[in-house]
């Protein structure tokens, strides 16, 4: 695996999501669905494409590669059991959601493979 940080993971993370939800994905889409700045979503894709993570089409449309689509479904994956697991030990949704975000990027593959292996015996 690739070596990412916060922000690429985000990115990549929301592109897998959005692109579930849309027939394709442009730049606009992610500043809509981030709330950032078309400025800045701009300068994100444009570094997500020269470390290959993603394609863009001429009329623009955005296609994770399969390294961009390893690593965004390994921060879902974290993002959506993480989230699940603080909401049936209690955590309201929006601090569970919040936190879930936060512990996807750092927490290690090895203390995740060990929490899912727990949580899922039980």
């Amino acid at each position: 695996m690739l070596i990412t940080n916060e922000s690429t993971e985000n990115y990549l993370e929301t592109i897998l999501i959005l692109s579930r939800k849309l027939p394709v994905v442009r730049a606009v889409d992610i500043s809509n669905e981030l709330g950032y700045k078309k400025s800045s979503v701009s300068v994100a894709m444009k570094n997500l494409r020269e470390n290959q993570y993603i394609t863009v089409s001429e009329p623009g449309y955005i296609t994770l590669t399969e390294s961009g689509r390893q690593i965004a479904e390994m921060i879902y994956e974290r993002h959506a059991f993480i989230s699940e697991w603080l909401i049936k030990l209690g955590v309201d949704e929006k601090t569970a959601t919040s936190d879930a975000c936060k512990i996807e990027h750092v927490i290690s593959p090895e203390s995740f493979r060990a929490i899912k292996e727990y949580v899922n015996k039980e």
